[in-house]
């Protein structure tokens, strides 16, 4: 089927079912303590009037998603090369997208689209807070060409059937076993992450619904107390570990279940998606950092994680729109990495100068993760017995911080050569971004002054994905280093995006 984009193009007519669903979602989220307390509470009589109300409630969501439907167009202007999108139920508001500034276009399937038979489609640009464009419900066949249509600029004033664009070359695809030893051996903080934030929500809405049922706080303590004392903290830390394992294992399934990355015309393509399908299609020349990490475990195994790092807004995201400009390739042996490092720069960094940093990178870490919370713990042991006794802890804490820091120190370095710039870093995780010179946008070169007599200094290397930072080195190397990259920055002629 051909579809002709430089007409006005509306969703799909069952993409009211999503618009409706989410609002609805929205509403129960911020009023299920109410309801829950009225469906339990409440005499026949006001049940009865608080259902009618939910029902009218309902109706007027329903309605707004109709509106929504009907006013919400998008179509791409052939002459200005622009992506338009026209949408409002009370104000009319349309956006302008140019297609040059568009670095990935995702299309993605939740459980619910899934059921219903349609897919959403996301537009990322640089510098917008978020994403410039959503469209909720449009079919398989008009996601796949449009996505063409934005990211490899195919004439937009052709109809392209979906049958003539370009097939995918497989490049890469992970097996649910490397996800299983993915999750096993990485992303503990995120598992943790994910705890907390199931275990707030939780506790806050159990604590609204007993102070709305005035129940004894004194025998809800005292039954935790008590169930508290059936556990040794050993027991408990363990049962703590094996629930962050799982939730690790599990969210790397469902997030990365049937991860592939294809080849597509000029741009690539990564799926994955257990529950939620996502498939993002990536220009590479537009990825400013490529990032990859590898701990003691992961390398006995030949895994390590990739991330490419595009251009952010500069504004405070939330955490999923940090994921979406962040692509994340996990459990990749070093022969698929350096095919994916070949494809996004071109060739495998190599013959790089490493600069190491000063043995004064060691100094404020000691001093204030170190000597100074043992500094504490003496003036309050020394008031308080009960507290010194515990001196052995502070011992191994300073003795592991201590090497924990050393291990930072030996792991910070920075390899150049003319083509790349690599930052190496990390204590568990080794780290490694590469940048090309091109894609700095600024440099920080910068020096305290009780660091003037020894020659140490810092640098900065701004980019559109963030900062990378390198501390401590020779101030007489950074200054050259930072001069050879201005000039490599001003005499190139390619582009950072």
């Amino acid at each position: 089927m051909a579809y002709d984009f430089s007409k006005p193009q509306r969703q799909s007519a069952i993409g009211i079912i999503i618009m409706a669903a989410d609002t609805t979602r929205h509403f129960i989220k911020a009023l299920m303590v109410p309801i829950v307390v009225a469906i339990i509470k409440l005499d026949k009589e006001f049940l009865s009037y608080f259902s009618i109300g939910i029902l009218v409630l309902f109706s007027i969501v329903s309605l707004y998603a109709y509106l929504s439907y009907r006013r919400f167009t998008f179509y791409l202007d052939a002459q200005k090369q622009e992506f338009v999108i026209n949408k409002g139920v009370f104000n009319l508001t349309q956006l302008v997208v140019q297609l040059d500034k568009i670095q990935q276009v995702n299309i993605n399937q939740n459980l619910l689209q899934k059921i219903i038979g349609i897919y959403g489609l996301k537009v990322d640009t640089a510098g917008a807070e978020g994403h410039e464009v959503s469209i909720r419900a449009i079919p398989q066949g008009l996601a796949i060409s449009l996505r063409s249509h934005l990211l490899n600029r195919t004439p937009i004033q052709d109809a392209v059937p979906v049958s003539a664009l370009p097939e995918e070359t497989t490049i890469l695809k992970v097996s649910v076993s490397t996800l299983f030893k993915t999750g096993l051996t990485s992303n503990y903080g995120r598992s943790i992450g994910l705890l907390l934030a199931f275990i707030y929500p939780l506790y806050h809405t159990t604590k609204e619904l007993l102070q709305a049922f005035k129940m004894d706080k004194g025998q809800v303590e005292s039954l935790v107390e008590s169930a508290f004392s059936l556990f040794s903290i050993g027991i408990l830390m363990l049962v703590v570990l094996l629930i962050i394992i799982a939730i690790n294992i599990i969210s790397t399934l469902v997030k990365f279940f049937d991860f592939q990355i294809s080849k597509h015309q000029h741009a690539l393509l990564l799926s994955a998606g257990l529950l939620a399908k996502k498939n993002t299609l990536l220009s590479p020349h537009k990825v400013q950092v490529t990032a990859y990490r590898q701990n003691y475990f992961q390398k006995k195994m030949n895994l390590l994680n990739m991330k490419l790092k595009q251009a952010d807004s500069g504004h405070a995201h939330r955490e999923q729109e940090l994921q979406s400009a962040n692509l994340e390739i996990p459990g990749c042996n070093a022969q698929e990495r350096d095919e994916i490092i070949t494809m996004i720069l071109g060739k495998i960094p190599s013959d790089t100068a490493l600069f190491l940093p000063n043995w004064r990178f060691l100094n404020l870490p000691i001093l204030f993760r170190v000597l100074l919370p043992v500094a504490i713990f003496l003036l309050v042991g020394n008031k308080l017995p009960v507290v010194m006794a515990y001196w052995p802890l502070a011992v191994c804490y300073s003795l592991f911080a201590v090497f924990m820091i050393y291990i930072s120190y030996r792991r910070h370095a920075l390899s150049v050569n003319e083509e790349f710039i690599i930052k190496k870093s990390g204590i568990w995780d080794v780290g490694h971004e590469i940048i090309l010179p091109h894609k700095i946008q600024a440099i920080t070169v910068f020096q305290y002054p009780w660091h003037k007599s020894v020659d140490v200094g810092h640098v900065n290397l701004h980019t559109a994905a963030g900062i990378i930072h390198f501390k401590y080195g020779n101030y007489t190397e950074i200054k050259k280093l930072a001069n050879y990259w201005l000039y490599q920055v001003e005499s190139s002629g390619e582009e950072w995006m």
